[in-house]
């Protein structure tokens, strides 16, 4: 029998669910009908100031490129095997808008295209630039030049693969998108876009065909810059991407419409693949020195990273299946852990078995902390990611938000030994700015325009490491994994806990670099304990309303299962990551 107080609180929260329920519904349709509303009021003055009107400068002057021998990093210029590119930054001297909307897109802020103009002689056009206006200007496209005579030629004609004349949003006039049709064996990889309904001109200088030989397979899109209701416009990647691949990224967009073809565009591909463009050890330095990151921790961390070396040696133990009785000391350099192979389960690490020595390791010594750089080429040698890889001892337990409950702890669920995250700064080869962020969040991440960053102490990326999981975000606050504002909690908040990474770092990993012994160990960075979760889900169960009891089983066991149980992660080297693009 339940006490009536035990009725009330129930009759409670089944209002407070109610309320929360139907007063989403209200609220979306106010909303919708608010967004329909807009629709239709064409013709309005346009907004004054929009971000984009703005060009996005970094806060401090950008360092100076020591020289690099015999290498091309930020000289400006990549030859690919015949066709020499270089980056243009889109400013107002580099380029002029073609079209605008105000409307949709991301903060309903709609979207600019803008045209490369006033190119160095001998440089063709090879696509239109396209970017929402709800950030700063910060954008480029590659523009090329014929080195062999046979690279580049005009189009034979073009193909209107979408237009915005029908759509009941404010913009300015009616948009044209076409696509040039090239010889045979040359493709396009970017779009020609006017405001008349007139094919555009059929000249080089309007924009060039490249040479099938030095294309990629058809590209892919990369992040959404513009949508409305049957068209999407979107930025351009090679589909085939990583350390190896020579798929380019080009800068340009590709434009999707209903009932109208579908563009076939390319990427480039850099034939001429020989790292020459990647920064010399010395200009790697410089580089992190200007642009490493802040890292902040949450004011209630208590699991804190440190250095690989000192886990080792402060008493980490190599333990193997079938004689887990005799563990081994791991040597502080990991020298005597267990080289290649796979993931097999034979070995993992586990910390001293006696309770201080272990609740000391586990909390980590951020005095201690070294992060570790793995240098790597991307999309063809033009850009290389410097990876950020931080090791935290200790990943504390999960918790998770469900309705009117902000903040329920799952126990021991979602602890585990051993933690790695990392950061990943992507820089353009050409002048060697920083064009892009990763953070890696549990099992995915985000990459984010260098615009959209916070930056303190001159260039720095500021990142904020969430409270137990360490999982890295660009901002702080909440971010809830899951579905309708429930799931798992990600707390971000900036303390004077807090690490430069570029005050202490080991380069581990990338071209002409010795790899320490413990970046091929393949094995567990800690032991899988099989927690009985049911159990666990009935003890939290028994504390919450009946009617949240399904709602929370159901939360939990959408959870990954990597976070239910207790199981040490693998090293940066076995993550698809480290010869793959993020």
């Amino acid at each position: 029998m339940q006490s009536s107080n035990e009725k009330t609180f129930e009759l409670f929260c089944f209002l407070h669910f109610v309320l929360l329920l139907f007063g989403n519904q209200v609220f979306c349709i106010q909303a919708r009908a608010n967004s329909n509303l807009n629709l239709i009021v064409t013709g309005s003055a346009h907004p004054s100031a929009l971000p984009v009107e703005t060009t996005f400068k970094f806060p401090s002057p950008l360092h100076l490129i020591p020289p690099g021998g015999e290498r091309n990093f930020g000289k400006g210029k990549i030859d690919l095997g015949g066709l020499e590119v270089i980056q243009i930054s889109i400013s107002t001297s580099t380029s002029q808008r073609v079209w605008r909307t105000f409307e949709r897109g991301p903060d309903n802020m709609g979207v600019s295209i803008f045209q490369p103009i006033n190119l160095p002689s001998g440089f063709f056009t090879l696509g239109f630039y396209a970017q929402p206006n709800n950030r700063m200007l910060f954008g480029w496209v590659l523009v090329a030049r014929d080195l062999s005579g046979n690279s580049l030629r005009q189009p034979l004609d073009y193909i209107e693969v979408g237009n915005t004349t029908s759509l009941t949003v404010k913009q300015d006039g009616a948009a044209y998108f076409w696509q040039p049709l090239c010889p045979n064996g040359y493709g396009a990889v970017g779009l020609f876009v006017t405001t008349s309904p007139l094919k555009p001109p059929l000249r080089q200088e309007s924009i060039s065909c490249v040479g099938s030989h030095l294309t990629d397979q058809r590209g892919e899109a990369d992040t959404w810059v513009w949508m409305i209701e049957g068209i999407t416009l979107s930025g351009m990647r090679p589909a085939n991407r990583g350390t190896e691949a020579t798929g380019m990224y080009t800068g340009t967009f590709s434009f999707q419409q209903q009932n109208f073809p579908r563009p076939f565009l390319s990427c480039l591909r850099n034939t001429k693949f020989d790292l020459s463009s990647m920064p010399s050890q010395d200009q790697t330095r410089v580089l992190f020195q200007a642009f490493s990151p802040l890292i902040y921790f949450h004011p209630e961390e208590e699991f804190l990273p440190s250095s690989v070396d000192w886990v080792f040696s402060n008493g980490a133990l190599l333990y193997q299946k079938g004689n887990e009785s005799n563990p081994v000391p791991v040597q502080p350099n990991g020298s005597n852990l267990p080289q290649g192979g796979s993931d097999d389960d034979l070995y993992w690490v586990d910390y001293p078995k006696d309770k201080n020595a272990r609740e000391r390791v586990k909390r980590g010594d951020l005095g201690n902390t070294k992060v570790y750089l793995h240098i790597k080429p991307m999309f063809g040698g033009t850009f290389t990611d410097i990876v950020v890889w931080i090791f935290s001892p200790f990943n504390g337990n999960a918790r998770v938000k469900i309705l009117f409950i902000k903040s329920l702890s799952l126990g021991e669920i979602g602890e585990h030994i051993g933690d790695w995250e990392h950061v990943t700064l992507r820089f353009s080869n050409f002048n060697g700015e920083l064009w892009r962020v990763y953070f890696s969040e549990h099992s995915g991440g985000s990459l984010v325009e260098a615009c959209d960053l916070e930056f303190q102490s001159g260039n720095k990326p500021v990142v904020y490491s969430s409270f137990h999981g360490h999982a890295m975000f660009s901002k702080p606050g909440l971010v809830v994994q899951g579905q309708d504002g429930n799931g798992l909690r990600n707390d971000m908040a900036r303390s004077d806990k807090f690490l430069d990474a570029g005050v202490d770092y080991e380069v581990i990993g990338g071209p002409g670099i010795t790899e320490p012994p413990w970046l091929n160990y393949f094995r567990k960075w800690g032991p899988i304990v099989r927690h009985d979760v049911e159990k666990t889900l009935d003890s939290i169960a028994t504390t919450l309303p009946r009617l949240l009891r399904k709602r929370f089983r159901d939360l939990v066991h959408s959870i990954p299962p990597e976070v239910l149980q207790e199981m040490g992660p693998t090293g940066p080297k076995v993550k698809k990551s480290w010869s793959a693009d993020e």
